[in-house]
C-alpha cells in the first residue's frame, strides 16, 4: 500500500429537540476533549465570488456565495483543537487547482489536500503529477464524483479507470462521492487496485438511497483497501428518512476504527467552538467504542493513512 496500512450535504432520533441530540453525545464528546490526535479529513475552502485570483471553472455546478478561506480554517481549528485537516479540492473549481495551492501554502504541515481531474477530459489528467510533485506529500487523494445525474461519469468508457490508475501510479489514495445507486461502477476498481486505499466519503450518502442500495457500501468492508468517512452529518433535528446514528454505528462496526475516519463542521460561518461540537458529535455516536478505539477514529487513522506527524 503506498500511503499506509489500507485501514455543501443527515442523524440519530433528534426530533424532540437539540437538548435531546447533546444528551446522546455527552460521552463520547468528554472523549473528544481529551488528549490526542485530532484530524478533520473533510473540508472545503472557497475564495468566494469576488476573488477574481481564484474564479469559478465554468463547468463548476455550484457557486459559493460566501468564502471560506484558509486563514479562517486555521483560526477555527486553533479553537477547536484540531490538529490537522485535509482540504479537500471543490468542485466549483474544477481541475484548477490554483485555490487548492494557496490554501496548501497558509496553512504550512496542518494542511494536505485531494485533487480532481477528470479521466474523460483531454488534457485534464495529465496535470495531476505536476501538481503532486510541487506539493511533495501534501496530495493525499483523487476525487471522483458520482453524484446527481449531471455528474455521473460514464462507467462503460475509460475515464473512470484511467484516474484510478493515475492516482495509484502517483501513491495516491481515491476518494469516491457518490450516491449508493452509482456504487456498483466502482467495485472493480476497488478489486483492481487492492494496493490503493479507497476512501468512501460522507458515509456512502446512505440517506440519498434505499437500504438495499446502501448495502453495497456496508459489504465493501470486506476490501482492505477500504476507509469509511464519517461525515456530512445531518444538521440537528432534521428529518431524515432514517436516523443516521445506527448507520455510523454499523458501518464503523463492519470498516473498524482502523478503516474509519471523521471528517466535516468547517465552513465559512463556522467557529472554534461549532467546529469542536461537531467532532463531540460524531463521538457521541460511536461512545460505545473504547477511549483508544474512539482516538483512531477522530485522528488516529487519518494520521497514519495520510501521513501526518
Amino acid at each position: 500500500m503506498r500511503i499506509g496500512a489500507p485501514i455543501n450535504r443527515r442523524e440519530f432520533l433528534v426530533t424532540s429537540s437539540a437538548a435531546v441530540a447533546l444528551a446522546v453525545s455527552s460521552k463520547g464528546a468528554a472523549a473528544a476533549r481529551r488528549p490526542s490526535l485530532a484530524i478533520d479529513t473533510h473540508l472545503h475552502c472557497f475564495a468566494g465570488p469576488d476573488d477574481k485570483r481564484f474564479p469559478f471553472h465554468q463547468r463548476a455546478p455550484y457557486r459559493p456565495a460566501a468564502s471560506a478561506s484558509p486563514e479562517h480554517l486555521l483560526k477555527c481549528m486553533a479553537g477547536a483543537g484540531i490538529d490537522h485537516a485535509i482540504v479537500v479540492h471543490p468542485e466549483p473549481y474544477q481541475d484548477d487547482h490554483r485555490y487548492l495551492d494557496h490554501c496548501l501554502k497558509v496553512g504550512g504541515k496542518k494542511l494536505k489536500g485531494t485533487c480532481l481531474f477528470f479521466g474523460d477530459r483531454e488534457g485534464s489528467l495529465e496535470k495531476m503529477p505536476e501538481l503532486v510533485k510541487r506539493n511533495p506529500g501534501r496530495i493525499v487523494a483523487a476525487r471522483i464524483h458520482a453524484f446527481r445525474k449531471d455528474r455521473i461519469p460514464d462507467f462503460s468508457k475509460p475515464g473512470v479507470g484511467r484516474v484510478w490508475k493515475m492516482a495509484a501510479e502517483l501513491g495516491l489514495a481515491v476518494q469516491l462521492h457518490f450516491e449508493p445507486k452509482y456504487a456498483g461502477g466502482f467495485e472493480k476498481f476497488i478489486r483492481e487496485y487492492p494496493g490503493t486505499t479507497v476512501v468512501i466519503d460522507h458515509l456512502g450518502r446512505p440517506l440519498q438511497g434505499t437500504p438495499a442500495e446502501h448495502a453495497k457500501v456496508l459489504r465493501w468492508a470486506r476490501y482492505k483497501n477500504t476507509i469509511i468517512k464519517v461525515a456530512s452529518l445531518p444538521a440537528v433535528g432534521t428529518k431524515t428518512p432514517r436516523p443516521i446514528g445506527p448507520i455510523i454505528r454499523r458501518l464503523v462496526d463492519a470498516y473498524g476504527p482502523g478503516r474509519s475516519i471523521y471528517g466535516g463542521g468547517f465552513n465559512g460561518q463556522a467557529t472554534g467552538a461549532s467546529y469542536r461540537a461537531y467532532r463531540e458529535r460524531v463521538a457521541g455516536y460511536l461512545a460505545n467504542l473504547s477511549k483508544k478505539d474512539l482516538a483512531l477514529v477522530l485522528g488516529g487513522t487519518a494520521s497514519k493513512v495520510f501521513g501526518f506527524a
